[in-house]
């Protein structure tokens, strides 16, 4: 399936940090993200349109498991990873990527020995990994899901974007600005919260004992993270002046999303870009709490390894929705890999424009004729 590039217009954000070539060609693009639970591979391969995804590795690295008691990476979780990016290493080899970056989030943001884990885990697996920002990450979200803001198959044109992304040891908030006219849109502000699925998790207790009165907990803690961003940026009022686009890219609002459309198996084609309806999803919410543990891993769309995080996961959407909310929401099946992969595509386009008006300007400067002219 092709991946559409954004809209043409200034990146949200224009640093870009350099990559670390594979020593083959740029005609494989190579993004990891390495979160506080999974570690994600995408290689991709430039198409007329976008992007086509050639291969792609995801592995549940449980990297942030205990950070929040301990403030540290343990050893079984570093040891998880590294494992899991020695496997990126030789798919990474294998196919001969040319163009390829890495970065880390909020565990190794976090985490005391966060940046030795990551001078160890390069020394391993061979490839430079960079620790990124709240912001940045906020922006390769807002990069990824371009074409969704502009999208006129959600009706008519808004001049504001709220974009959540609710991941394993964060949730990042980015509050965009959607220029119409011109197909661009740019970074107002953003949230960094430090509540995610596997730190919600660990702080309230196992979720295999999930009461409604520890739930509603979760969701009150997480609220009390957005009121000041609401504060500062009045969000709310611009909702009602019917000029926002909400959209959700995480695993919680997929899930969501595929429970509503009852699919028999996760199908990605059916939930990336799909409205759900903010009624529907408190309704999928409900049912998931009556669900229990044990039904939860056994759903096709679920699985154990993301079980024990699908309500904590919920509680954040909830929180989002309660100070924010709208009647639907754009479902974005992407991420951070996304955004990279967009970003390193813009960037090669714009180095290869560069290199050819650079190539013509030598050509005409040095053709016997202009000499000619000018020498008589």
């Amino acid at each position: 399936m092709d991946h559409p590039l954004p809209w043409a217009g200034p990146s949200v954000s224009r640093r870009y940090v350099s990559h670390h070539g594979y020593g083959g060609e740029a005609e494989l693009f190579g993004a990891l993200d390495l979160g506080t639970n999974n570690c994600r591979l995408m290689i991709a391969a430039q198409t007329a349109g976008g992007f086509r995804v050639v291969d792609s590795f995801t592995r549940t690295v449980r990297l942030g498991e205990g950070l929040h008691h301990s403030g540290r990476l343990s050893d079984a979780a570093m040891k998880r990873t590294v494992e899991a990016l020695l496997i990126c290493a030789e798919r990474l080899e294998r196919r001969q990527v040319g163009v390829f970056h890495a970065v880390a989030t909020e565990a190794c943001r976090r985490a005391i020995n966060g940046r030795a884990f990551i001078q160890h885990a390069q020394a391993e697996a061979g490839f430079e990994i960079h620790i990124i920002s709240g912001r940045e990450e906020a922006s390769l979200a807002v990069e990824s899901c371009a074409n969704l803001i502009h999208n006129h198959r959600f009706g008519l044109p808004r001049g504001r974007a709220l974009l959540f992304d609710i991941g394993g040891g964060s949730t990042e908030i980015a509050w965009v600005r959607s220029d119409a006219s011109s197909q661009t849109e740019s970074l107002i502000g953003y949230l960094s919260l430090p509540v995610g699925v596997v730190t919600l998790a660990e702080q309230f207790g196992p979720v295999n004992n999930m009461t409604p009165a520890r739930y509603r907990e979760m969701v009150a803690y997480t609220r009390d993270y957005l009121l000041e961003f609401e504060n500062v940026h009045r969000i709310r009022s611009e909702i009602k002046r019917d000029q926002v686009r909400l959209i959700g890219t995480s695993g919680t609002v997929t899930t969501l999303a595929s429970l509503i459309l009852d699919l028999p198996r996760y199908a990605r084609a059916a939930v990336d870009g799909s409205l759900l309806p903010a009624s529907s999803a408190r309704l999928a919410v409900r049912k998931l709490q009556d669900m229990g543990l044990g039904n939860i891993e056994a759903h096709p769309c679920i699985g154990p390894d993301r079980a024990p995080f699908v309500l904590p996961g919920c509680a954040i959407f909830e929180a989002i929705h309660d100070i924010w909310p709208m009647q639907d929401i754009i479902v974005a099946d992407r991420g951070l890999r996304d955004g990279m992969i967009l970003r390193m595509l813009r960037q090669t386009s714009h180095a290869s424009r560069r290199s050819a008006r650079s190539h013509s300007a030598r050509r005409f400067f040095s053709t016997p004729s202009f000499i000619q002219a000018t020498g008589s």
